[in-house]
């Protein structure tokens, strides 16, 4: 193994698990519950969940592309190696 697969490998096996973690760690689009249930939200914890959903969302989106551009880089790799 090339010292750069060993990287590239260790690249991916951290991007899985923040995208793994972030995914997670995001809310469901279940708009409309609270009211059913008789739950009011507040104007400040409505526009704090949509920051922190934005947020996160954001990072989804850039894990993914760093993890889908090392198994291009692991392709090359192989390919050429």
């Amino acid at each position: 193994m090339n010292v750069w697969e060993i990287i590239l490998g260790a690249v991916l096996i951290i991007m899985s698990i923040a995208i793994i973690i972030v995914i997670i760690l995001q809310e469901g689009n279940q708009q409309g519950v609270g009211v059913v249930t008789g739950g009011a939200d507040t104007f400040f914890s409505k526009n704090k969940a949509r920051s922190i959903d934005a947020f996160l969302a954001r990072w989804t989106k850039v894990f993914a592309v760093v993890f889908v551009l090392a198994v291009l880089g692991l392709n090359v790799l192989a390919y050429f190696t």
